[in-house]
């Protein structure tokens, strides 16, 4: 192959910081087109209820449902689901899911309290949430794993009821995401996507119950329907495309590097893989198991075109660098793929996950290993966090003053509410203190 396939990059050249930033940079505004179509789904849905889900069903997936009646899909059915795929992926299914479970377990909060010499009582209550909306990604695409990672941390923190949207257009749907569902015990399915499921989830209409959270990825016009209508439902996040950022000191082999920069490219055009390495020998023998193993991926042009766009192979001067490097870029999913692993982790600020050591694949973690595969993209690990058990619990304060810690409370509260003008707080806590 004459063409580069993957951009060569060196941080110490002198645009080397402009050219990552342009690399790394990514829009997620939608299109005034897409805004304006996404708000009048929402706007319909909310009007008009049942009747716009079955209209806009039918029309974006192609479908000829009647009523809502169609559109779900019952225990039962998820139950035959799991009994019809084959026994092999439903070990699997059910092995990923007992682990995922097993690590989320160790998130749940717990309600707390203490109190003071004086009798005053403080603490927080922790409550899961009621009900939960997550959707998933349907027609060609098959997301068993988006099913297993979205619903069971809501379930392990103790939500009552949790929905599934998922789109089955020409009326196709995965038996494998049914059969997810029935592992990770969701309520009630309905086989509607798209901005029309997001409304429904977000405002109710007849027969779907609206929610308290929404959770899962979908396409420009889902995400656009995600941000419209937060504040009305909360939001796990609104991701980008996604990335992996891999750090080798030159000793993993090179095809394991290269497949492992395939399995983020392989998603979408817009994927990132990029590769850090202060061996540029060693970023030469990684382009070479580009080139050799490419030809022979299933998706192929995906991958030609995601490295082309959006991949690079950065040489660096030395570990200290790679880790400022690292902290900079922010990635979703981060291999280091190094000698000691963990003598990076005090250096590593900002990352949604963190794959140590040379024999863990990032792919290990969107499966099966454990931990959530919902991941803060675009940089927002430095403020964001992985899905976890705690997105779906809330927390109250609590406060029992005695009468004696009313009395301190109150003076001290008087002096703050007259010092901002706000007369009847501090009335209202002096006529608890004692004279």
């Amino acid at each position: 192959m004459s063409e580069l396939l993957v951009k060569r990059l060196n941080a110490s050249d002198e645009d080397f910081s402009q050219v990552l930033d342009n690399l790394i940079a990514w829009d997620g505004v939608s299109k005034p087109d897409v805004e304006a179509t996404v708000a009048n789904i929402l706007q319909q849905v909310r009007s008009r209820g049942d009747a716009a889900l079955i209209e806009y069903s039918n029309h974006f997936d192609r479908r000829n449902c009647q009523s809502m009646k169609e559109f779900c899909v019952n225990t039962q059915q998820l139950q035959s689901a799991l009994v019809s795929i084959d026994q092999k992926t439903r070990h699997a299914l059910e092995q990923a899911a007992k682990r995922i479970r097993d690590y989320h377990s160790h998130q749940r909060q717990e309600s707390w309290q203490y109190q003071e010499a004086d009798g005053t009582v403080l603490g927080q209550q922790v409550t899961p949430l009621q009900r939960v909306g997550i959707y998933v990604p349907g027609g060609k695409a098959s997301y068993p794993s988006s099913v297993l990672m979205n619903c069971i941390p809501a379930r392990v923190a103790g939500v009552e009821e949790v929905i599934m949207m998922v789109p089955a257009p020409d009326n196709q749907l995965s038996p494998i995401v049914l059969a997810a569902a029935a592992i990770a015990g969701v309520d009630k399915v309905f086989t509607i996507g798209g901005a029309q499921a997001i409304a429904a989830l977000a405002f109710g209409t007849e027969t779907v119950p609206a929610v308290d959270k929404i959770v899962g990825p979908g396409n420009i016009f889902v995400a656009t329907a995600k941000r419209m209508v937060f504040g009305t439902v909360g939001l796990d996040m609104v991701a980008g495309p996604s990335e992996i950022l891999v750090v080798c000191d030159g000793q993993t082999d090179p095809d394991w590097i290269a497949m492992d920069l395939f399995s983020q490219a392989e998603h979408d055009e817009n994927a990132q893989s990029i590769l850090i390495a202060w061996d540029e020998s060693y970023l030469d023998a990684v382009y070479q198991s580009i080139e050799k193993l490419l030809p022979d991926m299933e998706r192929r042009d995906i991958i030609t075109q995601s490295l082309a766009n959006r991949g690079a192979l950065i040489k660096v001067a030395d570990k200290e660098a790679a880790v400022s490097l690292c902290n900079r870029i922010a990635p979703e999913h981060l291999e280091l793929s190094v000698a000691d692993p963990q003598a990076w982790l005090p250096g590593i600020r900002h990352a949604g996950a963190i794959f140590m050591g040379r024999h863990t694949a990032e792919a290990l973690g969107d499966y099966c290993a454990g931990p959530n595969h919902v991941l803060p993209t675009s940089a927002t690990s430095r403020f964001s966090s992985p899905l976890g058990v705690y997105d779906f619990q809330k927390r109250s304060s609590l406060i029992y003053c005695s009468e004696k810690g009313a009395s301190d409370l109150g003076k001290l509260a008087s002096v703050l509410g007259r010092g901002e003008s706000l007369t009847a707080h501090a009335r209202s806590a002096e006529y608890r203190i004692k004279k």
